[in-house]
């Protein structure tokens, strides 16, 4: 897969988190950062593995509804093939 099909797949689930009113405002606000980040363009790599880091901090919230962390760890899951290109 390209960088820029894996980038496309990235912004596209990081929309769905911005958009979905059941994920918590904090994480709809990050998810809107690291998309303004990545849209930058730059060292797409670095952003990615950037972005990883917090997610991850993001999705150890115990409070954090089971359905939004499943979204974080896709959305990492899909970031990490854009951190090793």
């Amino acid at each position: 897969m390209c960088l820029s099909e894996a980038l496309n797949d990235v912004l596209e689930i990081l929309e769905r988190i911005i958009h979905d009113d059941t994920v918590p405002r904090n994480v709809r606000r990050t998810a809107g950062e690291i998309k303004e980040d990545l849209l930058q363009g730059g060292d797409i790599p670095l952003k990615a593995a950037t972005a990883i880091s917090t997610l991850e901090e993001l999705s150890s919230d115990p409070n954090l509804p089971m359905h939004v962390r499943t979204m974080i760890w896709n959305l990492v899951s899909n970031l990490e093939r854009l951190s090793v290109q």
